[in-house]
């Protein structure tokens, strides 16, 4: 009899070796004080043609995002300021953001080729899914075993983001809608 290992377990393991690396390449950033290199990473990673694999472009052309319409987004984002919060940041952007989107985007391009083809729905119920977790954690004081911390407090850090960015894409994307 020969062993087959489950898919999960794959995608587990595939998981866990994704974050050991970011884990090792902020370190060495942090430790050298160097900047990220995403244009290697991305090329490393071959994230353009699994953007294109997973559909991503299509699936955003398809529910009203297009090029004519990121130009026409550009002015408003000058008149709120992000431009400009962006290329005041850029050290945190490139060393703290970015990182976790090219380090992740394996994982994450199928997730969201298949939110995008759900439509704006699966955003609102990816927020109400986070927000909901954050929330039981804070109510039941839920505490992550070993260290003693609330786990509302290290979840918060990531759920709290996730839940305002998820709801966010989902009401953009339904504003689209032509």
């Amino acid at each position: 009899r020969q062993y087959v290992e489950p898919q999960g377990r794959k995608m587990v393991v595939n998981l866990w070796k994704s974050l050991l690396v970011f884990a090792v390449v902020e370190l060495t950033i942090l430790a050298r004080n160097l900047q990220y290199n995403v244009i290697r990473r991305v090329r490393e990673l071959n994230l353009l043609q699994a953007t294109i694999d997973a559909g991503v472009l299509s699936k955003l052309e398809k529910n009203g995002l297009d090029l004519a319409t990121v130009e026409k987004l550009l002015p408003a984002a000058e008149e709120l300021g992000l431009l400009s919060l962006a290329a005041n940041n850029q050290q945190l952007l490139v060393n703290g953001v970015a990182p976790l989107l090219v380090e992740g985007a394996p994982f994450l391009l199928p997730v969201v080729a298949g939110a995008l083809e759900a439509g704006p729905s699966a955003f609102y119920l990816a927020a109400a899914v986070s927000g909901g977790l954050e929330a039981y954690f804070l109510a039941n004081g839920v505490e992550i075993p070993l260290i003693g911390l609330p786990a509302s407090l290290i979840g918060g850090l990531l759920l709290v983001p996730l839940t305002v960015a998820t709801a966010g894409a989902g009401v953009a994307l339904g504003s689209l809608k032509k």
